[in-house]
């Protein structure tokens, strides 16, 4: 999905339904589309925030004046990627409020990056468990495990409008980049498909539009993801390669700021079929079994 002209709607309150509102930070990228979506659940004396963003002044005043001095009852991350959790410090700062949701986790990734480096600043209150849920005047949003682009991934269901916050793990816009070494392909496959027997109504999520119809996107998710996957035994089959000799071939025209994702994406898919006894590799190269 291309990236919409501007003028974007970023520090503005945009009402998503009775009990969700939302509040687009100020930082656009080729990863971000126009900057991380932060949640306001909640419509009377206390609410949330989901995905606080990152520690940007503009954007940490901006969520402070939506919350039009209502109580604050959780800051919830669904994980800890800089440009999702590090608003959560000074916006707890200022609230008072306590900090909830996935678990901490710090990686030393000396490799290139494909997406925001971890939030190291990440320390939760309370670390909800799969099912766990936080409750307010009028809300219940309830956790669901969904591990793949990080292991510690987090969406959280409102069980009120049947709607799910699905952070990273289902944009609006663009598939989830997974990076190894914490982000599992594996896992990400099984977490959609987990998506894929619920009945949610609805995906906010914190990059682009929201979802309307989630069981029709995760499954063509899920087959893109096959797909991927197919090329990349299809190309082994002609010949062993290392990461980079895939990406002219299976993403014809892409923007060069993103082959690192692509690269990324790759190796993901090379390791997943790796563990399932399918390539296997000497030193930079993958060929088949």
């Amino acid at each position: 999905m291309a990236i919409p002209p501007k003028p974007w709607p970023t520090g503005q309150v945009e009402q998503c339904e009775p009990l969700v509102a939302r509040v687009l930070a100020p930082n656009p990228s080729p990863y971000t589309y126009t900057g991380t979506q932060t949640y306001i659940v909640g419509a009377e004396e206390d609410v949330a925030v989901i995905d606080p963003g990152p520690a940007e002044p503009d954007h940490v005043a901006a969520l402070v004046d939506a919350l039009a001095g209502r109580k604050v009852a959780a800051i919830m991350c669904t994980h800890t990627h800089r440009d999702h959790s590090p608003a959560a410090v000074p916006l707890a700062e200022r609230t008072g409020a306590p900090v909830v949701g996935c678990a901490p986790l710090v990686l030393n990734d000396a490799g290139p990056r494909a997406d925001a480096p971890f939030d190291r600043t990440y320390a939760p209150d309370r670390v909800l468990e799969d099912g766990e849920a936080m409750q307010g005047t009028g809300w219940t949003l309830r956790a669901v495990h969904t591990p793949g682009h990080t292991s510690n991934h987090l969406c959280f269901a409102l069980e009120e409008s049947g709607a799910l916050f699905t952070g990273d793990h289902v944009m609006g816009w663009s598939t989830s980049v997974v990076v190894p070494p914490d982000g599992d392909m594996g896992d990400y496959m099984k977490s959609l498909g987990r998506l894929g027997e619920r009945d949610d109504r609805i995906y906010y999520p914190a990059h682009g539009p929201a979802v309307e119809k989630p069981k029709q996107l995760v499954r063509g998710m899920m087959g893109h993801r096959r797909q991927r996957e197919n090329q990349i035994l299809r190309l082994l089959n002609e010949d062993a390669r290392p990461v980079p000799a895939f990406i002219g071939t299976m993403y014809k025209g892409l923007d060069e700021r993103l082959i690192p994702a692509a690269e990324m994406s790759v190796t993901a898919h090379l390791i997943d079929l790796e563990k399932r006894g399918l390539v296997e590799r000497t030193g930079e190269i993958w060929q088949t079994v």
